[in-house]
């Protein structure tokens, strides 16, 4: 594979944006199945979830959808209007031993809505978003384009045609 099938990072992030409306959907539809296996109880009187298992939940079931499409084609739903995919730095498809490092340090700034305690909801919630900038940053001055998690799983973002 040549320098020339890497994708831009502008790619990446409209991919993301496409993506990010498909977990929101997909965090719906758990909601949705908790609230039925909870009897409609999933969320007390003061809006605090009382099922255990709820969040951790979506996490898995967002987590199979990235892991099972980077595996599967190396391509989520929204990579593929901008026909980009995740391959190994031969082209390859990228293994489950690689996409689950990927998803785990792209995962990793979610780790700062810990700091709602401390903090306001807003500045909570945007510090995950902060967290992904970070990560994403470097896609732009790599000369492969890859963000924190492509280096650490030793995966890029390349161009499907080229």
């Amino acid at each position: 594979m040549t320098d020339s099938s890497l994708a831009p990072a502008w790619k990446r992030l409209a991919a993301i944006i496409y993506d990010a409306l498909l977990v929101v959907a997909i965090v719906m539809v758990v909601g949705m199945v908790a609230q039925f296996a909870t009897g409609g109880r999933l969320v007390d009187a003061h809006g605090q979830v009382t099922a255990w298992w709820y969040r951790p939940l979506q996490g898995v079931v967002v987590g199979a959808y990235f892991l099972w499409s980077w595996t599967r084609g190396g391509q989520t739903l929204g990579m593929r209007p901008w026909r980009i995919r995740v391959s190994d730095a031969q082209g390859d498809a990228v293994t489950w031993g690689r996409s689950l490092i990927r998803l785990l340090v792209a995962a990793l700034p979610l780790a700062l809505l810990a700091i709602y305690p401390l903090t306001s909801m807003r500045a909570a919630l945007w510090a995950p978003v902060v967290g992904w900038a970070i990560w994403l940053l470097p896609s732009f001055v790599d000369r492969r384009h890859r963000a924190i998690h492509d280096m650490m799983a030793r995966t890029e973002i390349r161009s499907t045609v080229t």
